[in-house]
């Protein structure tokens, strides 16, 4: 059954490479660059990160080739819309909401627990004061809580928030605040986790072919174990994975 599975995956990955080879395809691959593990820059001034990993293979398997550039997170859907780049890999969860404006692949992420980061365990999510990323599905939560949401464009900056008193805790992936929350003895993981969205997907514009391709890919890259290595690699033997 296991030389089955792997067998079919291996046609669809076919497919979509003659799919890529018949159409001489470029792709660009846009990611914001600043959510480890995610993505982010090295000393280098390179994109590196679990995610340049994936879309590296991806391209490989579906037979594109690789262009990746960098986007802030808060303009990174419209610049997609608009044809600044081909497909979004960028920690983003799918969610019904982002559904009506992208075409998601199926996820290469399983979902994973958004955590509370504060300098206090005494947080209470009631009457707090909470950082998250604008655009992303923790402000959303946040902002239905009924506590009170301020917003910042990048990450760095909800953390700061925690830092300099601005606010009781940050919401984010818990896979970006743990690494942060280990190095700093001020900072600590607070409150209850919280599940949510369906997993992280690659987003393209509606109607865009080549998300057939990458999703052969990725079942592929599940069916044989590489997705899963390049999971507990950049995030730890405790990560979720498929």
């Amino acid at each position: 059954m296991k030389h089955l599975i792997l067998t079919a995956g291996l046609v669809a990955v076919s497919a979509g490479a003659a799919f890529a080879d018949a159409h001489g395809m470029t792709v660009r691959m846009g990611t914001e660059g600043a959510y480890p593990p995610y993505n982010f820059i090295d000393d280098n001034g390179e994109i590196t990160g679990f995610e340049r990993d994936v879309g590296d293979e991806l391209c490989a398997r579906a037979g594109f080739t690789c262009e990746w550039v960098t986007n802030d997170w808060d303009s990174i859907i419209p610049n997609l819309t608009s044809g600044n780049y081909d497909t979004i890999i960028a920690g983003m969860s799918i969610t019904a909401e982002r559904e009506e404006i992208v075409d998601f692949t199926q996820a290469y992420f399983p979902p994973a627990e958004s955590l509370f980061m504060g300098m206090s365990e005494d947080f209470t999510l009631e009457g707090a004061v909470v950082a998250a990323q604008t655009n992303t599905i923790q402000a959303g939560y946040i902002a239905e809580s009924g506590a009170t949401l301020i917003e910042f464009a990048t990450p760095d900056e909800t953390v700061a928030a925690v830092r300099n008193g601005e606010a009781d805790a940050v919401f984010a992936d818990g896979d970006y605040l743990l690494p942060i929350a280990a190095e700093d003895a001020d900072l600590m993981i607070v409150g209850e986790p919280v599940q949510l969205g369906g997993g992280v997907g690659m987003a393209l514009r509606e109607g865009d072919e080549r998300r057939e391709a990458f999703d052969a890919a990725i079942t592929s890259m599940k069916e044989d174990g590489t997705l899963n290595a390049l999971i507990l690699e950049w995030f730890g033997e405790e990560a979720a994975t498929f």
